[in-house]
């Protein structure tokens, strides 16, 4: 509901959850600490997804698919955004320390040739959570796995015709 309508309120998120609204308050105090919750919650999948794609040591395309199609998950689960809590210093480490692992994997991917080195700095780290964040909510029809096959073909191969199709891999 939070996603659709940041605005919603803590009555009509219990009664969509089917719960009285006093039960929602007798767990948070207020739609602040609500929030927060969801929010660390998003933040603590994010670093599971970032684990589990094992980025430091799995190869590289297989660590990239695993992060992607976590990543996906994670949206679809998750579906908020966490700017409105980046003024929460503790949160924006969190966020900025996940985004230093991802950027490390991305120069690890670029260092051994899975993407194109000469790009300005940071497109990569801009455009593939534009894409994730794309498939995740346009292509709901898309398993995760699915969805981190498009995201992935067209980070590594962009939208032009296929280039095994031109001779080139």
């Amino acid at each position: 509901m939070l996603a659709a309508d940041p605005g919603a309120s803590i009555a009509s998120i219990a009664t969509e959850a089917g719960v009285d609204r006093r039960t929602v308050y007798r767990r948070f105090a207020s739609r602040d600490d609500l929030l927060a919750a969801i929010y660390a919650s998003r933040l603590a999948a994010i670093e599971r997804a970032i684990e589990d794609a094992r980025l430091r040591e799995a190869p590289v395309a297989v660590a990239l698919h695993r992060y992607v199609e976590n990543i996906i998950a994670v949206n679809r689960t998750w579906p908020v955004d966490l700017t409105r809590m980046l003024a929460d210093d503790a949160v924006r480490a969190r966020r900025d320390a996940s985004s230093r692992e991802v950027d490390a994997f991305l120069q690890r991917a670029t260092d051994e040739g899975l993407l194109r080195s000469g790009l300005p700095e940071g497109w990569a780290a801009a455009l593939l959570p534009q894409l994730m964040h794309l498939v995740s909510r346009q292509m709901p029809q898309l398993s995760p796995a699915q969805a981190a096959d498009v995201v992935v073909d067209t980070l590594l191969n962009g939208l032009g015709p296929s280039q095994r199709a031109h001779g080139i891999r």
